[in-house]
């Protein structure tokens, strides 16, 4: 096993950890957040019906125009704005942060404190 096998396993078992205690419901759901190398993806999850109840991520339109620049910690600074504004539209203002078994630096908390501004509480 090459060293990227044995981060993503090590990643896999925090994953595992963290999902055991956190469950998202209607009222509270799951604000799932995953980096990949390039881009950043959220989801705000019920997990009781299975269902994704919104969504944002770097690749869309609207984040690509607002910030022209490559900072990733603002782009995902960004994100969380945007999946927190469509969170309130829903009438969801508390979420439970799953920050999927990432560490909670750089563009994972970028995201959640762009959700927080956006009047996101969790």
């Amino acid at each position: 096993m090459n060293t990227s096998d044995l981060k993503k396993q090590a990643r896999l078992k925090r994953k595992k950890r963290i999902r055991k205690k956190i469950v998202g419901t209607q009222l509270r759901p799951r604000l799932s957040v995953f980096r990949s190398a390039k881009h950043i993806y959220t989801q705000l999850i019920d997990d009781t019906r299975g269902h994704t109840l919104a969504a944002a991520s770097s690749m869309e339109k609207a984040v690509k125009e607002h910030s022209k620049s490559n900072n990733n910690i603002v782009v995902a600074s960004f994100v969380g704005k945007l999946v927190a504004e469509r969170a309130i539209k829903l009438g969801i203002k508390k979420v439970v942060f799953d920050r999927n078994g990432f560490l909670y630096h750089g563009r994972i908390k970028a995201v959640s404190d762009g959700a927080r501004e956006a009047g996101l509480n969790f």
